[in-house]
């Protein structure tokens, strides 16, 4: 596997699907993303928002990685990166493998702390029929398996641009396994 890094930034000030592709993003400690509309201490996502706009804001930045997209063309789902509405577009480390509460180190400074996994829905079949059931898969035991990217907040802010590295920072034992936030 290639050495982790980042392929893609992106944001968008609306709360559109896809999301804008940018030469930088920049990372604010306990917002998100500066200028996403998705940025805030608290929920920001219409439905969990209508719900209870006072819930902590556990999805300031989505990541994504590549690997799925080359998948998703495989099995004739044209998507690029950004298409999905993810903030960060990763190659070279397995997301959905990482245990909630680890730290990506992205570029010379920024840290997120990963706090789940981004559960996929309809609108993923709006954007392209058949999407979302591509997103989703069983393991060996029957369970379901999310693969549309990890939700986390950022600890530490600075500027992320495509190429940067990442690096992983594991928590101490025992590992709590990512549910859906």
């Amino acid at each position: 596997m290639a050495d982790p890094h980042v392929v893609a930034v992106h944001r968008s000030a609306s709360h559109s699907f896809s999301k804008f592709a940018e030469d930088a993003i920049r990372l604010v400690p306990g917002l998100g993303v500066e200028g996403d509309a998705h940025a805030g201490a608290t929920v920001r996502h219409r439905s969990r928002a209508a719900r209870d706009p006072t819930q902590p804001n556990l999805r300031q930045v989505h990541l994504l990685h590549a690997e799925l997209f080359d998948e998703l063309m495989a099995a004739d789902h044209p998507v690029w990166p950004g298409d999905l509405g993810e903030n960060v577009t990763t190659r070279g480390i397995d997301l959905l493998a990482l245990p909630a509460g680890a730290r990506l180190h992205l570029g010379p400074s920024a840290i997120v702390e990963v706090t789940g996994l981004r559960n996929p829905c309809v609108l993923l079949d709006r954007f392209q029929p058949g999407l979302m059931a591509a997103t989703l898969a069983r393991d060996a035991q029957g369970r379901l398996v999310r693969k549309a990217g990890v939700m986390a907040i950022v600890i530490a802010g600075g500027e992320v641009k495509p190429g940067e590295g990442i690096r992983v920072e594991v928590p101490a034992q025992p590992h709590a396994p990512l549910e859906p936030v």
